[in-house]
């Protein structure tokens, strides 16, 4: 009896024995990278700075993704969806098939052509919030957690967030800890590993 209860404490004890530790999951946020040479991330992968662009380290696996950023400093700026494939010391984004964008007049451009405009009263200035949902078919624009009701699309592949600066400008990126509530049925970005 002494044999079998020693056996169990053994085997079923703390002593780290067979014990395999879950893995923490990797935080969503800008991956240094894939970024642009003249590019600086603070933060802890979620300010950026300098003059470039920097693509998130999580692709857009899930069906209905919502991310924001936060304009800190305006100057020139663009924010949306773009393949690996995306030159990231071209700014402004949204001259080829790779990246899908809001630049900072309000025009969302794809593939050199403009796919809709914001509001003329609805360009976002230094404080605001702009959201973005996507789809793998649509993006769409929020601005302090209103929709803009103008949708994009024309996009393909794998995709992944993508934020750029230049003159000046600051953006703080957020993957989840929200300013705003996701629209309905979207969600912060999840790794693979989460979906299934």
């Amino acid at each position: 009896m002494a044999a079998m209860f020693t056996c169990c404490l053994g085997c079923c004890g703390d002593g780290g024995s067979g014990h395999i530790p879950l893995k923490e999951m990797p935080t969503v946020q800008l991956d240094t990278h894939h970024m642009g040479t003249d590019v600086v991330i603070v933060k802890s992968g979620r300010r950026i700075c300098g003059t470039g662009g920097c693509l998130a380290n999580a692709p857009l696996h899930q069906n209905k993704s919502y991310f924001e950023f936060k304009i800190q400093s305006t100057g020139v700026w663009g924010v949306g969806v773009a393949t690996q494939k995306v030159n990231l010391n071209q700014v402004p984004m949204g001259r080829d098939t790779n990246s899908l964008v809001l630049r900072h007049d309000g025009s969302i451009y794809h593939n050199n052509e403009e796919k809709n405009r914001l509001p003329a009263n609805s360009i976002p200035q230094e404080g605001d919030i702009v959201g973005i949902t996507y789809d793998h078919v649509e993006l769409n624009l929020y601005l302090n957690g209103k929709n803009m009701h103008c949708p994009a699309s024309g996009i393909r592949g794998t995709v992944y967030p993508v934020v750029y600066v230049d003159d000046s400008a600051i953006l703080d990126c957020q993957f989840n800890d929200f300013y705003h509530t996701p629209p309905q049925g979207f969600e912060k970005i999840l790794f693979e590993q989460q979906i299934f």
